[in-house]
């Protein structure tokens, strides 16, 4: 059983001795919830769920030939420090040395070379290592994987909470039966090295059911691959956990509450205006309303919402789309993204005759989102009329919890606080870094948003063409929160840091 002195032990801080490891594997540890922590003389020391179940000990001891003492965690903590310190590496790299070496020409293809290639990517160690590469990317968190050919090696890199890091490396010759495998998986033509592909296909990894979008590209040294996790789990998000600050929400349920109009959605690629989009729908009552989306991708599937995948190949446009929508009674419509002038012009017209239109759309703030818009053709008295508001956000990367305490920031931190804020602080929440951070000092992510919400003095503004920054004074006139100012209060409240906050937000301005 565990001492009462072992149960005090702060279990952020303590890090497993790799020879204990050795001595349970991973199968073992996930099927008894258990993580070993240390060995001392003829004893390991085990993290456990459950310190009294005697069966497990009884089972931990015959594998190590040791005597166990266990203490206590609770089962959330020790499953993260098997996903973390159980790395799969070498394994991924055993399966994948198993492999036979593809040759390629530097002509083009040959069939018999290709038969090779379907030969090779039907076998084991191809399967088992594109698994395990999916799987510990799992682990990590990833939103993204990355398979990218180099002069000497294919790099293997993860996309964790917003940012790449690499991970392993693998011998070159590999990644010609890996995305091959990969294009069998997606519904890819496995012939064609040439021309930039795209697919999808679904997995189950770690327990958990994930959408993989998949697109590849030619380069010098072969193709590389990029794939996009999306795991259905994580789809339910409120607007409160994506960071809605409480008064920012309260404008934006507001918003939301109008039987018609449009509200756009701005940021670049990566800021989570789709997430944001989603959730915003996912608020609506699905059972009175005929909600319609038209995407590209459709990222996650919601109960009674009709859903439309864009199809370039069969004439399935945003434009197109969107037309059809109009004549299938639709109460609230979702378009993935406005990129050209007619889907915004068929948007802004759908706002105007009794619809409630959510998009998402790419400018650098609120005021940008609504030039760019005229940009695109439409009028500005038809997108004064339509506009019920617009949100700006980015998304930064939450400090975390489990090793954050108060450090005094760089001067250039405090300073750009003190700028935005009108008030000094000199410490900030910072991560040190451990196993539930994999060492980066922040875990998860947070959106920072600024609403402008549409009035008629803006909308008198609109229709006289008044230059963006007239518009953006007067909406701060009128009360809006700029991206930097709500991303400075979260790094008051420790959520993230100044630092997160001007990398994020900083232009040239």
């Amino acid at each position: 059983m565990a001492s009462e002195t072992s149960t005090k032990i702060e279990w952020g801080q303590r890090v497993p001795q790799p020879e204990a490891l050795a001595l349970i594997p991973e199968v073992m540890a996930r099927k008894f919830k258990v993580i070993p922590m240390e060995i001392n003389d003829n004893t390991i020391v085990v993290a456990m769920a459950n310190p009294s179940d005697i069966f497990a000990i009884e089972a931990l001891s015959t594998r190590t030939q040791k005597r166990i003492e266990p203490y206590a965690v609770t089962e959330k903590e020790v499953m993260e420090a098997i996903d973390f310190n159980y790395k799969g590496y070498a394994d991924i790299e055993k399966q994948i040395s198993d492999i036979g070496q593809t040759k390629r020409s530097s002509n083009a293809v040959k069939v018999s070379e290709d038969s090779a290639i379907i030969d090779n990517i039907t076998n084991t160690p191809v399967v088992q290592g594109l698994t395990l590469i999916i799987d510990e990317a799992v682990k990590a968190r990833a939103s993204d994987i990355h398979l990218q050919p180099q002069e000497h090696n294919l790099r293997v890199r993860y996309r964790i909470d917003g940012t790449l890091y690499d991970m392993f490396a693998l011998p070159l010759e590999t990644i010609s039966p890996l995305c091959s495998r990969i294009k069998i998986m997606s519904g890819m033509n496995i012939a064609d090295h040439h021309r930039p592909q795209d697919g999808h296909f679904s997995i189950n990894a770690k327990g958990r059911l994930l959408d993989v979008r998949v697109g590849t590209v030619p380069t010098v040294y072969g193709e590389m691959v990029a794939l996009r996790l999306l795991d259905k789990s994580r789809v339910n998000l409120s607007l409160t956990e994506l960071g809605f600050m409480p008064d920012s929400l309260k404008i934006y349920d507001e918003m939301l509450k109008s039987p018609y109009g449009m509200i756009l959605v701005s940021g670049p690629t990566g800021a989570g205006k789709t997430t944001t989009l989603y959730a915003s729908i996912d608020k609506l009552d699905h059972k009175a309303q005929n909600i319609i989306t038209i995407e590209d991708p459709v990222e996650y599937r919601f109960k009674n919402i009709n859903q439309i995948q864009v199809n370039t190949r069969a004439e399935v446009t945003f434009a197109a789309g969107l037309r059809s929508i109009l004549r299938l009674d639709p109460d609230v419509i979702l378009v993935g993204e406005i990129r050209d002038a007619e889907t915004a012009g068929i948007a802004v017209q759908a706002a105007l005759t009794g619809h409630l239109v959510l998009s998402s759309i790419h400018a650098n703030d609120t005021a940008g989102a609504v030039v760019r818009l005229m940009d695109l053709g439409v009028e500005p008295f038809l997108v004064s009329s339509a506009l019920i508001g617009v949100i700006a956000q980015r998304m930064v990367r939450r400090v975390c919890s489990n090793c954050a305490r108060p450090v005094k920031a760089p001067i250039l931190e405090q300073l750009a606080y003190k700028k935005e804020m009108g008030e000094e602080k000199e410490e900030f929440q910072y991560g040190k870094g451990c196993r539930v951070c994999s060492n980066t000092g922040y875990h998860g992510r947070s959106g920072i948003f600024e609403i402008m919400r549409i009035s008629d003095k803006m909308r008198m503004m609109m229709l006289n063409r008044e230059e963006l920054a007239h518009l953006r004074s007067q909406a701060f006139e009128e009360g809006m929160i700029s991206l930097l100012k709500d991303g400075m209060q979260k790094a008051r409240e420790g959520i993230t840091t100044p630092y997160e906050v001007l990398r994020n937000t900083y232009t040239s301005e």
